[in-house]
């Protein structure tokens, strides 16, 4: 698949992130933040790095939660998170949300994606 045809609603998603390069992620029209089981981001791509106006330089390495996107840390998303954990099941749901950090409320949707197969889970962002 290419980024040609990957979309937010692409199917599967998660394992073709997971199979894509950073340059594979940075040319994508939505944001993408991996990060690891202890919510440490691990990838960041471009499109979300200049829309949240993060460089991946500070938002690599750090708790998605509570220092990059604290707005996130409630149970609509990082329980979801939490909960398939928890679980070991699969989440791929997708939200409406409003983003409040650091900037004026953004409507936008979120992807949330997380597999038993993987070590890293994923926020996706498409902003409207």
């Amino acid at each position: 698949m290419t980024n040609d045809t990957m979309t937010f609603d692409t199917r599967g998603l998660g394992d073709i992130l997971d199979a894509s390069d950073q340059e594979q992620l940075d040319r994508l029209d939505f944001g993408v933040i991996g990060f690891d089981a202890d919510s440490n981001v691990q990838r960041y791509n471009v499109f979300e790095s200049q829309a949240a106006g993060l460089s991946p330089q500070r938002v690599i390495g750090e708790p998605l939660f509570t220092n990059v996107a604290p707005c996130l840390n409630n149970f609509l998303v990082a329980q979801r998170f939490e909960d398939a954990a928890e679980d070991g099941s699969e989440l791929d749901d997708t939200i409406d949300y409003v983003l409040t950090l650091r900037m004026r409320p953004i409507k936008v949707k979120l992807r949330l994606l997380a597999s038993a197969n993987s070590a890293t889970r994923y926020v996706l962002v498409q902003r409207r």
